[in-house]
């Protein structure tokens, strides 16, 4: 086996810096932990695949979250909805493990997750881009292809109806 390249270095070192901030994008947007890895994993090969082929990546993080939210977007086209009844149906019954603490960080989070599914989509987007991920408003803009006017009242708007879902 031959040494790492410097583009292989590069590579490693880009996963190291944005894999875990990639894996929040991924698990806010389908709120299932496999799948966000899958997901993380699809975006680091789409960006490998691009550089191998010899396209100029100019923005790293951008073209990453970029990357991430195509892959989200096939995987959601893809997807078919099963409802917790239609597993049950199947003998799926969901485990309990007695540990109050963990339960209640469950419900806690379950409870996040289920306010900031009632936020219309580019709201949702642009909040958790702003405030999980902590992009600025100018890289989102890269990210999504917006203006960042237009980002930045998203994310306005979207902080307006969180405050309407807690209240």
């Amino acid at each position: 086996m031959s040494a790492p390249t410097k583009n292989e270095h590069a590579f490693i070192a880009a996963y190291e810096k944005y894999a875990d901030a990639i894996f929040r994008y991924c698990y806010f947007r389908v709120y299932e932990r496999e799948t966000a890895k899958e997901l993380v994993q699809e975006t680091f090969f789409r960006a490998w695949r691009h550089v191998a082929e010899g396209n100029e990546i100019r923005q790293l993080r951008a073209f990453l979250y970029a990357t991430a939210r195509h892959c989200i977007i096939d995987y959601h086209r893809k997807r078919k909805e099963t409802s917790l009844d239609a597993l049950q149906e199947r003998g799926f019954e969901p485990a309990a493990d007695g540990i109050a603490q963990h339960l209640q960080i469950r419900l806690d989070l379950d409870r996040a997750v289920a306010i900031m599914r009632q936020l219309d989509e580019p709201y949702r987007e642009a909040v958790l881009l702003r405030y999980v991920d902590g992009l600025t408003p100018r890289e989102i803009a890269e990210i999504t292809g917006d203006s960042v006017n237009v980002i930045s009242v998203r994310i306005h708007r979207g902080i307006t109806q969180l405050r309407k879902f807690l209240h």
